[in-house]
């Protein structure tokens, strides 16, 4: 629940509203493969995520197909509302296109690190390799970092019932995430591919930042700009009759 102030009182909504395109294709999407599965298993064990069909059997969609499986409904439940919550925000702040490319960065960055974590020669390594990964969730943690660095204030009401700024909220689940990951606890195979999410996320959005060309060309416009106001004798401000020698 979040509250959004009004005069003269405050007001309470849930959610973001309607699901925005991209959000609302990906739920169907979901449901439609989640209903396929529970009438037809042995699916997903040609789309869900396992290293060693993917090693030794080439079958090289898996790490796109694993997102669209989920393995019960409370599975499927919260990882659908948790991408309407933050994912229809997050795409109309940055469009269906950026937000669907980053929606799959983070859920294939999810499954290359479970992947290669299973070639580690451990046990951790050989049980991940034999395991099968499936849901949405590693897609679902990028979403939920990019909330927290876009709204790193909007309260977030953690178990429903205590309001967290975002940020702290993407710390605190990250870091339980990791611990899990590290005890086994609850599935550390999923675990694992949270954190990844997580970090290409994280990633992704730093790098999309930096753009160094972007900025190279903003810096040559700009003196290109300075050189031909000299060349013309071209300035800004002064007062209103202050026109002679000015070209405005």
């Amino acid at each position: 629940m979040r509250r959004y102030p009004s005069s003269p009182g405050l007001s309470y909504a849930f959610g973001p509203g309607p699901a925005s395109f991209a959000v609302r294709a990906l739920i169907w999407a979901n449901v439609v493969m989640f209903v396929l599965s529970w009438f037809a298993p042995s699916i997903i064990g040609y789309l869900g995520l396992s290293p060693a069909d993917v090693f030794l059997r080439y079958w090289i969609w898996q790490p796109l197909t694993y997102m669209f499986l989920h393995g019960g409904v409370l599975h499927i439940l919260f990882n659908m509302l948790a991408l309407w919550m933050f994912g229809t925000e997050l795409e109309r702040l940055w469009g269906t296109r950026f937000f669907l490319k980053y929606y799959f960065v983070t859920g294939l960055g999810a499954a290359a690190t479970t992947l290669v974590l299973s070639l580690a020669p451990v046990p951790l390594g050989r049980g991940l390799f034999i395991a099968t990964t499936i849901g949405a969730s590693g897609a679902i943690y990028g979403l939920l970092l990019a909330y927290g660095v876009y709204f790193p204030d909007r309260p977030i009401y953690m178990y429903f019932l205590f309001p967290i700024p975002a940020r702290y909220f993407v710390l605190i689940i990250g870091a339980i995430t990791f611990f899990a990951s590290m005890s086994d606890a609850g599935g550390g195979t999923a675990n694992f591919a949270h954190l990844g999410g997580l970090l290409v996320g994280y990633l992704y959005l730093k790098a999309g930042r930096m753009r160094p060309l972007a900025e190279i060309k903003y810096r040559y416009f700009k003196w290109k700009m300075n050189r031909m106001r000299r060349k013309f004798d071209v300035y800004s401000g002064g007062r209103a009759d202050d026109w002679k020698g000015r070209v405005h």
